[in-house]
């Protein structure tokens, strides 16, 4: 994975992405913040500005020149909060850059036109001039083109504006000139260094954000591959049903807790019956759509709470907790029925799939699984010997249909 500097590379002049996405990105991140930051700058900027109205009725006295003062910062106050206004609504900075150096500009202009309506007070111009500079580098963030030429704007118009209105001489022209230009400089480049700051943070922001989503797709691929792995182990491949040894597992479980709950506990076992002569017959893929077909059958006939899996070749095995014999017999004569009516395949339409169960259940808190298991294996021995497509019961020890 490259590295955020070089996958984000900044403009060394604005700070700003190289990639125009990229820095559209960023534009959208902050927008909000960048939206808030400027209203609230905008209004103690106005503020400000609009309490300088009693430094004019010091220097000027009642007067055109006074005011002409106040009127000019009314317009100049009302235009930023009006401005504020509708940049905290619909100022989006990304697409509407414009709007936010609007108030800039005219923060700018006015304070431009306070030179020649108060020529006699240039030295506080001259400072106010650089708080002003000063604070709209500081103040007005993630818009450095914008600050830096409304800054520039401010800087050359006092300066000409003074030259032209006050006459100062030109040795004091250029200290104002050295000391603008001092002020911008210090200001774009702090501005500049915080810019490739922020996007620095949120480049390495993003990288943690990729590396996150695919730390957590990379998670969820090893879930899925431990889980495809675990059906693989736990499940038949043709049947879909537990493998052996998974059943015996559950079925163990399943058989100590009737123990322990003294509840009954009843298995059979199911065989398809002339197996080896359909596989002789029609093959071995046919067979294998017979195993496949007389699962489903057998899964769907049973009731919620049985459990099912392929026990061997063409054998199923059956457990049923929380059941007594006679009630394992109707839901074994049910699967037994169930696929005795199964329609004739296509490829072997004059042979009829049938199914001989022999059944077993726990009598006594000694009973183990294999213990059960070969009661029923030798009551579906006697069903095989007694003619197929039968139930039998283990303590019966004869054929029944």
């Amino acid at each position: 994975m490259s590295s955020p500097i070089t996958r984000y590379s900044l403009n060394w002049l604005t700070g700003q992405f190289h990639e125009p996405s990229r820095e559209a990105m960023y534009r959208r991140d902050i927008d909000s913040r960048v939206r808030l930051e400027t209203c609230l700058a905008l209004s103690v900027a106005a503020l400000v500005f609009g309490m300088f109205a009693i430094s004019d009725y010091y220097y000027t006295g009642v007067s055109t020149e006074l005011y002409l003062l106040l009127a000019m910062r009314i317009l100049v106050v009302v235009s930023c909060l009006a401005l504020a206004f509708v940049i905290g609504r619909w100022g989006n900075c990304s697409r509407k850059g414009w709007l936010h150096a609007l108030p800039l500009w005219i923060l700018a202009t006015g304070i431009i036109l306070i030179v020649p309506l108060r020529p006699e007070s240039l030295s506080t111009q001259v400072t106010a001039v650089v708080v002003a500079t000063m604070a709209f580098y500081l103040l007005i963030p993630n818009l450095l083109p914008v600050v830096a030429f409304a800054s520039l704007y401010l800087s050359l118009g006092f300066l000409a504006s003074a030259m032209m209105v006050a006459d100062i001489p030109a040795v004091v022209a250029l200290r104002i000139l050295l000391l603008l230009i001092m002020t911008n400089a210090v200001g774009f480049f702090a501005l500049l260094r915080l810019e490739k700051l922020q996007r620095k943070q949120f480049a390495l922001l993003q990288e943690e954000r990729i590396q996150n989503r695919q730390l957590v797709e990379e998670i969820a691929h090893r879930k899925s591959l431990e889980t495809q792995l675990r059906m693989v182990a736990e499940r038949d491949a043709l049947t879909g049903l537990d493998r052996r040894s998974h059943f015996m597992k559950r079925a163990e479980a399943l058989l100590l807790r009737s123990q322990l709950e003294k509840t009954p506990f009843s298995l059979f076992m199911i065989d398809v019956d002339h197996f080896k002569a359909i596989n002789d017959t029609w093959g071995h893929s046919q067979g294998d759509r017979v195993l496949t077909a007389i699962a489903g059958t057998c899964k769907r006939s049973l009731r919620p709470q049985d459990m099912i899996g392929r026990f061997g070749g063409e054998e199923f095995i059956v457990a049923l907790p929380n059941t007594h014999l006679k009630d394992a017999r109707m839901v074994a004569e049910r699967v037994q029925k169930t696929v005795a009516e199964l329609p004739a395949m296509e490829e072997m339409p004059d042979h009829r799939l049938t199914v001989t169960i022999g059944i077993a259940g726990v009598f006594d808190e000694e009973t183990d699984l294999p213990a059960l298991i070969q009661q029923a294996d030798q009551a579906l021995y006697a069903g095989k010997h007694g003619g197929r497509n039968r139930v039998v019961m283990s303590h019966e020890g004869t054929n029944e249909a």
